[in-house]
């Protein structure tokens, strides 16, 4: 059995197959379709997750990873870093198509969350491997740089 805890919540799947990575337990039997399928080989930051707080591309992630620990997806992020990114997401109008934007936001989430004093280098560097195939990586710049500043960084 794999006992995951999802946004605050604890869920077990005893008829789960430990192997089974992540982005498919979320998506197919969670329901939880906000993390997304890009590449399948964890190159594209799509479906980006944080386990136990840290970046994870729920992709090649077998659930077993996450067995007992804190699994967050893109609708259980919350807080103070979260809520300053939603808000220069916004208004930067920083999605295109939108389909990167859940591993986007998780990915910059902990980059902020970690270091909101960062370097706009350290910055961009936190987001290598999030591909934007609408190519709004300079809205996302910006709005990282708005959030910063929103959170007392540079």
């Amino acid at each position: 059995m794999v006992k995951l805890h999802v946004n605050g919540e604890t869920r077990e799947l005893p008829d789960l197959d430990p192997a089974t990575p992540l982005l498919w337990v979320l998506r197919d039997h969670l329901g939880m379709t906000g993390t997304r399928f890009g590449c399948g080989k964890g190159l594209c930051g799509a479906c980006t997750i944080h386990v136990d707080g840290t970046p994870t591309r729920a992709c090649i992630t077998p659930a077993s990873v996450a067995d007992g620990k804190k699994v967050t997806t893109i609708e259980g992020l919350e807080g103070r870093v979260a809520d300053a990114l939603r808000n220069a997401w916004s208004a930067g109008n920083v999605p295109q198509c939108g389909f990167c934007q859940g591993g986007q936001l998780m990915s910059a989430e902990h980059q902020l969350r970690s270091a909101p004093s960062a370097s706009k280098e350290k910055r961009d560097g936190a987001m290598d491997g999030n591909i934007c195939r609408c190519g709004t990586y300079t809205r996302i710049r910006k709005a990282m740089d708005q959030a910063s500043a929103d959170l007392g960084g540079e």
